[in-house]
């Protein structure tokens, strides 16, 4: 928690602090609520793994994730926060994910009444929400009862599991579906649950990341100065970001006593 808060305080600067410096050099208003979720150049950069600087997403690991993932999409950016993690990393969810999104896999469902429930995610389970879905859709659960489901599964209690698995069963054969299949789908729920992430929690990350990349996208010069700024104290951070913006061909002049500010302009 106290790494997130220290992140997230870092990265709201950032966007702050790019945003002044647009409106300063360029005087253009930028209002992050009102940025279109759809921006085409904002998802070439991040294809290209173009994220230096992009909350959540510096990382070499998540950058090669992004790369192979594609994202184009606001759904896959959520998607890339949830699946860059060990579980789904380790279980094969997060490949699964990417050779069904890219065409290499064909898109199935373990029932045809779950296709609403993951056709955003093609057929893969990724987000604690969807196994809640899964109950109420297969099950008759209520929304209470499927979460109480979420956090037994979560917690892995086993007396408390054998009970759900009998009332699972017992509603999905309320619903005719084959006790095998059923069964399968529990057992896959499950092992799910074990490295589940919250949808909203990964909408949330995702928006910011989406937010940082956009500013990067359109105004690099104003970003990597604010960007620079903020990561000044810290040589390797700065050697960083020097190559970035050698990469980005953004020239970086040396101190000037008629020229320079305080920090990076």
């Amino acid at each position: 928690l106290i790494k997130f808060d220290f992140l997230g305080l870092k990265t709201l600067t950032l966007l702050d602090d790019t945003i002044k410096r647009i409106k300063k050099s360029r005087n253009v208003d930028i209002e992050l609520s009102t940025l279109r979720i759809d921006d085409r150049l904002t998802y070439q950069k991040l294809t290209h793994g173009d994220t230096v600087g992009v909350f959540q997403m510096e990382g070499s690991g998540i950058r090669k994730l992004i790369t192979q993932l594609k994202p184009n999409c606001f759904e896959d950016i959520v998607a890339v926060i949830a699946l860059f993690r060990p579980g789904p990393l380790d279980s094969g969810a997060a490949e699964q994910f990417i050779r069904r999104k890219n065409g290499k896999d064909q898109i199935s469902y373990p029932h045809p009444s779950l296709e609403p429930v993951l056709r955003e995610t093609y057929g893969v389970t990724i987000y604690q929400e969807q196994v809640m879905q899964i109950a109420q859709v297969l099950a008759g659960y209520s929304l209470e009862d499927a979460d109480n489901l979420r956090r037994a599964m979560g917690k892995k209690k086993k007396e408390v599991m054998q009970e759900e698995r009998v009332r699972f069963m017992t509603g999905a054969a309320k619903q005719k579906i084959a006790d095998k299949l059923a069964g399968e789908i529990f057992d896959a729920m499950e092992t799910f649950a074990a490295y589940g992430f919250n949808k909203s929690h990964a909408a949330a990350y995702a928006l910011i990341s989406y937010q940082t990349a956009y500013l990067k996208a359109h105004y690099p010069q104003e970003f990597m100065a604010a960007l620079m700024s903020i990561e000044m104290g810290d040589p390797n951070k700065a050697y960083k970001n020097i190559a970035e913006c050698r990469l980005q061909n953004i020239e970086v002049l040396p101190p000037d006593v008629n020229e320079s500010e305080e920090d990076f302009t």
